[in-house]
């Protein structure tokens, strides 16, 4: 079964975007992007491939899941394969999308739809957003990687909207990258006797870090 993650950037208040969807309040340093894209470079998008001299195959993902307006300024700029025709791109809406190679729409029942897609062959699957969707989608998450900004919105597009229950969660990651972002990675807890003994395993590492 492929993993499902939820990678998406955060302000420290836990708004991955303004209330109109804009993220420019982000910075953008580019030693945090180079860092951000060796470690998964098929999150790079089309348009800035080139530009930042991106041209490693996927290291983790090789299918991305987004809503309309994750998809949206793709078309915008003239994109009409979307952002990652790199990648099998699959987006929720009711929409139609210009006709490209990888692209696949899916409405209606998104949860039988993405749970057969994590059944079949290939690497994980990278949930790219938005919000709402993921929050749709909440039940199938394996992990939460968020990319938290030195930066505090004060209001705007949650990173979860709402859940219906609560979902325990184990942070089994947490890196400073070049910027001042923080990588917190969070699994889902399903083994809670080998979770336990992995989150003080971090809990260690970041004690001795401290010391130091």
């Amino acid at each position: 079964m492929r993993d499902l993650v939820y990678y998406v950037a955060t302000s420290i208040d836990g708004y991955i975007a303004a209330s109109d969807g804009a993220f420019t309040a982000f910075p953008q340093d580019p030693a945090t992007l180079r860092a951000l894209f060796t470690r998964y470079p098929e999150t790079c998008p089309a348009h800035a491939r080139a530009a930042l001299g991106i041209t490693e195959p996927p290291r983790r993902f090789d299918t991305v899941i987004m809503g309309y307006k994750t998809y949206e300024p793709a078309l915008a700029v003239d994109l009409p394969g979307g952002a990652y025709p790199h990648l099998h791109q699959v987006v929720a809406t009711h929409r139609h999308l210009p006709e490209a190679l990888g692209l696949t729409t899916i409405s209606g029942d998104l949860t039988t739809q993405v749970t057969n897609l994590k059944a079949g062959a290939g690497r994980d699957i990278w949930l790219c957003g938005g919000a709402h969707l993921a929050a749709q989608l909440m039940d199938l998450i394996d992990e939460i990687q968020v990319k938290v900004n030195p930066v505090i919105l004060g209001d705007g597009i949650p990173l979860l909207p709402s859940a219906d229950a609560p979902r325990p969660f184990c942070l089994t990651a947490m890196e400073e990258l070049p910027g001042e972002v923080a990588l917190l990675t969070y699994r889902l807890r399903r083994d809670t006797t080998s979770q336990r003994a992995q989150l003080g395993r971090v809990s260690q590492t970041l004690s001795l870090r401290r010391q130091g």
